[in-house]
């Protein structure tokens, strides 16, 4: 079992692949717990000894943040938010993106610039130690007070309220507490606002969608190099020379990667007839490379957030400050995630163009890439399946961050919807995956009217690999079952095997 400290010290999308990993484990830093508890002492003290107001501390929420709380209603106050803001609709959000929620959340409470107890953190820490996740649904934040809606519902347990999953099973967090044996929590000053503050709804998914999408990134160009060889494509658009003089990172980056592909394939260094291949060939390294450069740009935001504090309002204890700001808004994450679901997109849109090149009788393959076909239609509706899958790709890539409608009677005047552009991309990342299992299944069908034994040994290798999960169609069969284990390879394998 591993374990991860919760500290100060920067995390980064490694730790996010290792948090996925349903062995991990959480502990606190004593630097944490002394930070968090020192945070809650001032608070204490602060609210103790001074008069002013403090919002969403002593004040309502919103637009009624102009409302005096007494002092014996503080703690009522926090646990009436938690439950007035689970208005959660919708379908419910995956499982890992629930116990990401629950990493960052923790996280982010854990710098000591919240005012949260460490029982309450402790708490947070239980759930995801234990695989307590609590059911939340994928509508119903703005993007801009923080993803309130979703954090009220990853709350409510903590109260005794909601449902969670625990072990494969769906129960009411009331049941959950008495079977592990834990008091509900009676929230006090600030720890509601805290709780729901925060963008790590928005987060968990940009993060899960980052490191899905990374190697994506490589299995399309794995994919793309298996198509290019099937279909006796030319080597000389990969040439190192052309991509220095136009210095894309991530252009250089697909080329040399196609490279080590082809290294030592007979096949490629075979007589070619034609002069040129279509872009969708040609142009990998400038299309890939492109969606490279912007997953490599998204990942720079999201890795800020994953080290930010998103709350409000933000105690500074060493300088006696409490300040009411605007770190919950989603802004840079709404923005991020358009521009990623379009990069997605992108990768998604030139491999079911080769799919189609594929399959329309050229350069000494069969139409639709069967013996014979017009008994047989082979391949023809995969195709079909790619090509509404990259459509729907182009309609969910219509930004959300463009949008913005006034809220909380004109308080919160301006929202970011990067939530909606969140579970927009994630349908973004399950449709690549998609289509670049399409383009998997379709070049290993392609190869076979080719001498295999003349591929490169990272092809050969992948061939024999995919071969044991989905067989060479020799006549029409039932396609979409071939599909799904089409898609399950790419999931369970990383593209790096059969380079390494």
């Amino acid at each position: 079992m591993d374990v991860h400290q919760v500290s100060s010290h920067d995390i980064d999308l490694d730790v996010i692949r290792k948090v996925l990993d349903k062995n991990l484990r959480l502990t606190l830093s004593d630097e944490s717990r002394n930070k968090v508890t020192r945070c809650r002492e001032y608070l204490d003290e602060r609210i103790a000894t001074k008069k002013e107001p403090i919002y969403g501390v002593t004040t309502g929420f919103g637009s009624l943040c102009n409302h005096s709380i007494s002092r014996e209603d503080l703690g009522v106050l926090q646990r009436n938010l938690v439950m007035s803001h689970a208005c959660g609709m919708g379908e419910e959000v995956p499982e890992e993106i629930v116990r990401l929620m629950l990493f960052l959340k923790i996280q982010s409470l854990a710098y000591g610039h919240s005012g949260i107890r460490l029982i309450t953190l402790e708490r947070l820490v239980d759930f995801f130690n234990h695989g307590v996740y609590p059911v939340i649904y994928t509508q119903g934040s703005l993007g801009a007070s923080g993803d309130l809606v979703p954090l009220a519902h990853l709350s409510l347990p903590l109260l005794g309220l909601g449902e969670v999953y625990y072990r494969g099973d769906k129960l009411p967090a009331a049941e959950l507490l008495v079977l592990k044996g834990w008091e509900p929590l009676e929230l006090v000053s600030k720890e509601g606002l805290a709780l729901l503050n925060g963008t790590q709804f928005m987060g968990a998914y940009g993060v899960y969608i980052l490191v899905r999408a990374l190697d994506l990134s490589l299995w399309a160009d794995m994919t793309g190099a298996l198509s290019l060889e099937a279909y006796m494509g030319r080597l000389d658009p990969f040439f190192e020379q052309v991509h220095q003089v136009r210095r894309h990172t991530g252009q250089l980056e697909t080329a040399e990667n196609i490279r080590k592909i082809l290294q030592g394939s007979a096949l490629m260094e075979s007589k070619r007839n034609d002069v040129q291949d279509p872009y969708s060939f040609r142009c990998i390294p400038q299309v890939h490379g492109a969606s490279k450069d912007a997953l490599r740009h998204v990942a720079g935001i999201f890795r800020n957030e994953m080290n930010a504090v998103t709350d409000n309002p933000t105690l500074f204890p060493e300088e006696d400050l409490i300040i009411s700001a605007g770190n919950f808004h989603g802004q840079p994450l709404a923005l991020g995630l358009d521009y990623l679901a379009i990069a997605m997109a992108e990768l998604a849109n030139i491999a079911e163009r080769r799919v189609y090149r594929l399959l329309s009788g050229l350069r000494g393959l069969p139409s639709f890439l069967v013996a014979n076909p017009g008994l047989n239609s082979g391949f023809m509706i995969p195709q079909y399946t790619a090509a509404s899958i990259v459509s729907q790709n182009k309609q969910l890539c219509t930004p959300s961050s463009v949008d913005s409608i006034e809220s909380s009677q004109g308080q919160e005047d301006h929202v970011s919807m990067g939530a909606n552009a969140a579970v927009k991309a994630f349908h973004v990342l399950q449709n690549l995956e998609k289509v670049v299992a399409i383009e998997l299944m379709t070049a290993s069908q392609a190869m076979a009217f080719r001498d295999e034994e003349k591929t490169s040994p990272a092809l050969l290798s992948l061939l024999k690999e995919f071969r044991k999960t989905v067989a060479f169609v020799e006549n029409d069969q039932v396609m979409y079952g071939e599909m799904g284990k089409s898609r399950s390879f790419i999931r369970n394998h990383h593209p790096e095997r059969f380079t390494a």
